[in-house]
């Protein structure tokens, strides 16, 4: 009993800076309960002007946002041939049935009314009854009788035959009715059909300078080789070197190969033509038509 006493006396005997210690701690626990209670430690955002204009709209926009939910879009009219993927997707229709229809379309073929355009994209009696009422076709499939042809099918014209010319006894104006064909190029095809007497087909015209493909196929049209009156020949193996440089289709060159060939290989014959040296192989079959052997 007496050693208990002794220790609470030695507990409860403390110095003064002791006691004052204590006294400053308890003070400084209340001081720190009472901010803990009556100051409100919850930070604040801070927003700027505009946010905070935007945040007094936003009332008035989920207003309207509200009103809105049973906005429907305007559908005007349309041609159903020409429906995109995303007119399609806004109208409801698949994937698929938009492909079938773009398929049909890629052909160069219409639909024609709402029965054709359920035939081709397959879509449902539901969706057909809702999207038909805005299809709108052209005036002529819808009045087709209005435009009907004034020909029948006995009364259609006749088409005019072209009338094919000689081009060996064609004119200048005859020529230069082709398009394409000017004064000087139609000069050009005179003077060489005036050396050779004679055309003897049309592919010589592929020889006439100035003259393009596509012209040439339009003198084929409008022309043909159908007599050769005053065809020019030259004796390949009796004309002097001279003589054979002024034949249209030979040069100097070719000139002296022929005349050199037939010196040391004797008469010279059609087939023996490619055998000499710089001889047009592609043109043999119309240069022999100027040759006498």
């Amino acid at each position: 009993m007496e050693r208990e006493k002794s220790i609470v006396s030695s507990v409860l005997v403390y110095s003064k800076s002791q006691r004052i210690g204590i006294i400053l701690l308890f003070g400084i626990v209340l001081v720190l309960q009472g901010i803990y209670f009556f100051i409100d430690f919850k930070t604040t955002a801070k927003t700027s002007k505009e946010e905070a204009v935007w945040l007094s709209k936003q009332k008035d926009i989920d207003s309207l946002k509200f009103q809105n939910k049973n906005f429907k879009p305007t559908i005007y009219p349309f041609n159903p041939n020409f429906i995109t993927d995303f007119k399609g997707y806004k109208l409801g229709m698949s994937v698929e049935e938009i492909d079938r229809l773009l398929a049909c379309r890629k052909q160069n073929k219409f639909v024609n009314s709402a029965a054709e355009f359920q035939a081709v994209t397959k879509v449902s009696d539901s969706l057909l009854k809702t999207i038909a009422p805005y299809f709108k076709f052209p005036d002529w499939v819808q009045h087709k009788k209005q435009y009907a042809s004034p020909f029948s099918k006995t009364e259609l014209p006749k088409k005019e035959k072209i009338a094919i010319l000689d081009i060996n006894q064609a004119t200048k104006e005859d020529l230069m009715k082709v398009y394409g064909i000017g004064d000087k190029i139609s000069d050009r095809i005179l003077e060489q059909r005036e050396k050779l007497g004679s055309f003897v087909s049309m592919e010589q015209m592929q020889d006439i300078w100035g003259l393009s493909p596509e012209v040439v196929e339009k003198l084929k049209t409008s022309f043909a080789v159908k007599s050769t009156p005053n065809l020019k020949k030259i004796n390949i193996n009796n004309a002097s070197v001279k003589e054979l440089s002024q034949f249209p289709f030979f040069r100097y060159a070719l000139a002296k190969e022929i005349v050199t060939y037939r010196s040391m290989q004797g008469d010279i014959r059609m087939e023996n033509l490619s055998k000499i040296k710089g001889f047009p192989v592609d043109k043999i079959q119309i240069i022999a038509l100027y040759l006498d052997f």
